[in-house]
């Protein structure tokens, strides 16, 4: 029952006015945990097979919920080394690790009303953002990448289950990592989402062929395709 739903807790990094050095040491440790996790196998396996090698050799992606930027920084330079030019738009709300990212091409705005127009890029992505929003805004968030992306969405997410709380658990104490992100790694578990769940937010957000499945048993990936 503990994980029968999805949890409304809020998380650190959501909450509004905080400090900006602490801010940007916070998204450090989870750059850290990221890295731990292997956060940019999901894009690194599924996004060639879905759009085929010639399909990958030049890609507009828009990173939505972007934070320091690592993980386009980290896909360019793994599709440069098979020679492709993976250019990506860096979008989050804060303007604080934007800034702090030193990346040529950063938006502070919103997944709920992206500020591009229609068809923008080829390919749409978020890494562990969505669990951050509500349902009705997970809804929102898909039916606005949707809306910019001229080829496919990606998105990987937090598979809500016990086992990936308690690695969770262990990972945070074995790793120094301050104790508000301790404490949100654990509840963007709860806040995570089943298989069912996805699929039906998808299809409120019009995604009817979105493909919805388990990676690993951890995450939950989503992709459609135009």
């Amino acid at each position: 029952m503990f994980f029968g739903r999805r949890s409304t807790q809020a998380e650190y990094f959501d909450l509004p006015g905080r400090d900006e050095a602490e801010t940007l040491a916070e998204f450090r440790d989870l750059d850290r945990l990221n890295r731990i996790f292997l956060f940019t196998k999901p894009f690194e396996e599924v996004l060639p097979r879905l759009l085929g090698t010639a399909g990958c050799v030049r890609l507009e992606i828009l990173d939505i919920g972007a934070g320091t930027g690592l993980l386009g920084k980290t896909l360019s330079a793994w599709a440069e080394k098979r020679g492709w030019d993976w250019r990506f738009t860096n979008l989050d709300a804060s303007p604080v690790t934007l800034k702090a990212s030193q990346l040529p091409r950063v938006v502070v705005g919103s997944a709920l009303a992206l500020p591009f127009p229609d068809g923008s890029f080829d390919v749409v992505v978020a890494s562990q953002m969505t669990h951050h929003l509500t349902d009705e805004q997970v809804v929102t968030h898909l039916r606005e990448a949707w809306r910019v992306t001229r080829g496919a969405v990606l998105i990987s997410d937090l598979h809500r289950n016990a086992g990936l709380y308690l690695m969770l658990w262990l990972t945070t104490r074995l790793v120094r990592v301050s104790r508000p992100v301790k404490a949100d790694a654990l509840v963007s578990v709860k806040r995570g989402f089943h298989l069912a769940e996805l699929r039906e937010l998808a299809g409120q957000a019009g995604l009817a062929d979105a493909k919805v499945w388990l990676y690993y048993g951890t995450r939950i990936l989503l992709q459609a395709r135009k």
